[in-house]
């Protein structure tokens, strides 16, 4: 249909809602700034060029072990929350209902419509709330411990091969073309160099001329920007960005929370 074929403003905003609402539920429209939580998840050590360097956190953060928790809760309220910024705050009772309403979703059940979402008023995005009630999120969102008995985990003792890596690859090719978010376990077992959970939303670039895939992440420890994943073919693994944890490079990556007891 035309825009010059409608003959009010009423027929003009149905189309921008249709538009806002399908952009909204696809992971296209995925901004960091915006739709990423404002804290950070603490390691438990303190690390220089990804070796322990103290046994104990260095800033005293306690807030740690929830890697898994917040990537989920990042895609949780992507998919399943609706922010009304001009609407009246809650109480902090409701708003800690709400979060925990959102949060019981199953992440990876499709976006719902805005009208069937969880309400969130007097926020513009999770950025926002978060940064506001930290504490109450933190509180709400999810506990450490309870990833140590997820099911899914037991793919890292036996699910060693290249092969199963490319079909990871491949899956996550799938997961991003229907414009979904893939969930990322990183683990370099038996060594645990890296042990650890990130959101990948989008290509970084376009494929390299040997087949090189570049992703951006979300990494629930470094929550001031993206980090980066690569897939590299001519070795059929995975690589992720150096930082103060991780020395960089090489890691197998496992989806979670693709589907139930993943």
């Amino acid at each position: 249909m035309r825009l010059g074929s409608c003959r009010s403003y009423g027929c003009v905003a149905a189309i921008l809602v249709a538009v806002h609402s399908g952009f909204a539920g696809s992971a296209d429209g995925f901004n960091y700034s915006r739709d990423t939580l404002s804290f950070a998840n603490w390691t438990v050590f303190t690390y220089e060029n990804g070796h322990i360097v103290s046994h104990k956190n260095q800033f005293g953060h306690h807030y740690s072990r929830r890697c898994f928790v917040m990537t989920r809760s990042v895609a949780q309220f992507y998919k399943f929350a609706r922010f009304e910024p001009n609407a009246p705050k809650l109480d902090e009772n409701e708003l800690h209902k709400r979060i925990r309403a959102v949060t019981r979703k199953s992440p990876w059940h499709d976006p719902l419509p805005p009208e069937k979402r969880i309400v969130i008023p007097g926020y513009r995005n999770l950025r926002e709330l978060s940064s506001a009630n930290t504490q109450l999120m933190q509180q709400n969102i999810g506990v450490g411990w309870v990833v140590y008995l997820r099911v899914g985990n037991g793919r890292m003792f036996y699910l060693h091969g290249k092969g199963y890596q490319a079909k990871t690859h491949d899956e996550l090719e799938r997961t991003l073309a229907r414009g979904d978010f893939f969930i990322a376990y990183l683990s370099d077992f038996p060594i645990l160099h890296i042990n650890h959970s990130v959101l990948v939303y989008k290509h970084d670039r376009p494929r390299g001329a040997d087949g090189t895939d570049y992703y951006l992440v979300y990494d629930p420890n470094h929550p001031d920007g993206p980090r980066h994943l690569k897939w590299l073919p001519a070795k059929r693994e995975f690589n992720f960005q150096k930082d103060q944890e991780f020395a960089g490079g090489f890691t197998r990556v496992f989806q979670v929370y693709g589907k139930a007891l993943q």
